[in-house]
């Protein structure tokens, strides 16, 4: 009897929710970027931050939702729930810094956060083009 590998739906549905709230945040933080710079040049700038601040910090909890929506029905690692959660924290602590108008610690936490943004990102596609996610054999009839 052969048996084949196949992955679970749901497994590949939070993986790829997973994903777009990865590449979602990813993108957020892009863009605060070009408002920052924004905010130096043009007298609009700080609306745009502020309003990309409250975006980004919205994408880190979707973020948060996916890992745990990929993690819990889907079967997959729970991995990616503390890394969400660590990056919610980083992302709270990035709001408080710009807030408090804390620049020499906000700008470095800033790329800090894209960084590791990317990096999530690129795992993401990586373990998607190595056939990640929860495998099971189940018989071929």
């Amino acid at each position: 009897m052969a048996t084949e590998v196949t992955t679970t739906d749901h497994t590949q549905r939070g993986l790829s929710f997973l994903r777009i709230a990865i590449a979602l945040q990813t993108l957020t933080i892009l863009l605060q970027a070009v408002s920052a710079g924004l905010l130096l040049t043009s007298a609009h700038g700080e609306t745009l931050h502020s309003a990309g601040a409250r975006v980004m910090y919205g994408a880190s909890m979707l973020y948060v939702l996916a890992a745990v929506l990929a993690w819990k029905p889907g079967g997959g690692s729970p991995r990616p729930v503390w890394h969400a959660c660590g990056f919610l924290a980083l992302a709270s602590v990035q709001v408080i810094l710009g807030i408090a108008h804390v620049p020499s610690v906000h700008l470095p936490l800033g790329v800090l956060m894209f960084g590791l943004s990317v990096l999530a990102l690129a795992r993401g596609f990586q373990a998607d083009a190595a056939g990640a996610g929860r495998l099971r054999l189940r018989p071929r009839r």
